[in-house]
């Protein structure tokens, strides 16, 4: 005698957590089978609680299960996938608490596949066919599946609402259009939706043009960065080697001072000595006298789209001593004076020019950045004033008016000995320095002038070829 064959479903190797066929099955201590991952991951949301539970019957379990796979069952699901059982119909989805069920469907309903507006039903795949079948039905509206399908019943007269009312902005019935809404800018509510849709989609193109526009300009900001941290590494590099200059350069001068000091000393003492000696000679039967010499030296469901619809001076000092006079202790006193007189104008300097050195911060403005200046007038009220540097100054061009202006002459100007110094080219460069995006303005008369801006190591030798 034949044995009949045992009828299984899906369904019967389903996991009732996940509503998919069994991956990896494990079966608890009450009998229920589930997914690994899935127990797992639901008992890791419970692991707050004192106590874990079966999904299905709620046994409770102290402490947490610790499962193995049922390997008798992932071997019966496999050998059930290769006969067939895979290939289930895929409305064989049951819906879940947040599905959209199927409203055709009995018993346990399936997932809805489409909602139909006509009908104000959602169906699941299978039950959608006749709209794809019966000609009446393929003129119906279809749109992803809903659970808010009632709001578009008439709540006065029970009808669907196929209109919209411009005037009142709410979506009505044809016998509304008759009775309260009588005279009202009317449209049909697939023209509305058209029109609204139209609207929407250039919204969204004009978000889609501002997030290119954006992710420009985040992208200029990370460069900014990058150039600030590259510029602040030179800067404080250079800086470093141009303080170790200046330090050596004060070394330099103070070790002048004090040879030239120590030099003079030696000339005077030996001349006072040799006219000690002859006035000792002189003096010699009257009294000796004693002398002594002391010296002084630092910054799409129309009712959903109506509900979501968008509304920084060279030291100077003369080391000249004076002739020999009777000035006890004032001998070296001009040199001391000298001195002073520089330390007083490096302090000047570094109190009241040092903003020519100091850091100012460029503002990075690509998301928020105020509008640009269109006038003159807009410009000048980020204006600062720029001073000529005397020490770059060619010999033949005169600054005045607080080294703010420069006038050639036919004469050579007295200046000092300087690097920095032009020696060919009629040229003058600014104290201070530019950074960033500027312009500058200059008052001039005569022939004419050249304008230009410079890095500051440009060449000072040479003709203008150089």
């Amino acid at each position: 005698m034949e044995q009949k064959g045992v009828q299984l479903d899906w369904e019967t190797f389903s996991c009732s957590i996940c509503l998919d066929l069994l991956k990896d099955p494990v079966t608890t201590t009450c009998g229920h089978s589930y997914c690994m991952n899935c127990i797992e991951a639901h008992w890791d949301e419970e692991d707050g609680k004192k106590l874990l539970s079966c999904p299905q019957c709620r046994q409770t379990f102290t402490p947490r299960p610790v499962l193995l796979k049922n390997t008798m069952l992932a071997v019966l699901v496999e050998q059930l996938k290769k006969t067939g059982l895979q290939a289930a119909p895929a409305d064989h989805c049951y819906a879940g608490p947040e599905d959209v069920a199927c409203d055709v469907c009995t018993g346990r309903r399936l997932k809805a596949f489409k909602s139909c507006l006509m009908c104000l039903v959602s169906y699941c795949e299978k039950h959608l066919q006749p709209h794809h079948d019966a000609p009446p039905l393929k003129k119906h509206k279809l749109v992803d599946p809903s659970n808010q399908l009632q709001e578009n019943i008439c709540s006065r007269h029970d009808e669907v609402m196929k209109m919209f009312c411009r005037t009142d902005q709410q979506c009505i019935c044809y016998l509304c259009s008759l009775d309260e809404h009588k005279g009202h800018n009317t449209v049909s509510a697939a023209a509305e939706r058209t029109e609204r849709q139209r609207e929407l989609e250039g919204s969204r193109l004009n978000i889609q043009q501002r997030i290119q526009d954006r992710e420009k300009d985040l992208k200029l900001l990370h460069q900014e960065v990058e150039a600030i941290n590259l510029s602040a590494d030179k800067t404080v590099e250079d800086s470093e080697k141009i303080f170790t200059e200046l330090i050596r350069l004060m070394e330099n001068r103070s070790s002048d001072v004090k040879q030239q000091v120590r030099s003079q000393q030696r000339t005077e003492v030996s001349r006072v000595k040799e006219l000690q000696e002859k006035l000792e000679q002189e003096i010699t039967e009257l009294k000796r006298n004693d002398a002594e010499l002391k010296l002084l030296s630092h910054t799409e469901d129309l009712n959903q789209l109506l509900h979501h619809y968008p509304s920084l001076s060279p030291l100077s000092g003369s080391t000249d001593s004076s002739s020999i006079n009777i000035r006890p202790l004032r001998y070296f006193e001009d040199v001391t004076a000298a001195v002073s007189g520089v330390r007083d104008e490096l302090q000047d300097v570094l109190r009241d020019k040092w903003t020519n050195v100091s850091l100012t911060g460029t503002e990075v403005g690509v998301l928020l950045s105020p509008p640009e200046p269109t006038t003159r007038a807009g410009f000048l009220e980020y204006s600062c004033e720029l001073t000529l540097d005397p020490n770059t100054a060619n010999t033949q061009l005169l600054l005045s008016d607080g080294n703010r202006k420069a006038r050639l002459m036919k004469e050579h100007q007295s200046y000092s000995s300087h690097s920095d110094r032009f020696s060919e080219c009629l040229q003058v460069l600014s104290r201070e320095s530019l950074t960033g995006r500027c312009y500058w303005e200059v008052e001039w008369r005569g022939g004419g002038v050249y304008v230009a801006v410079s890095y500051k190591n440009i060449q000072r030798e040479g003709g203008w070829n150089e």
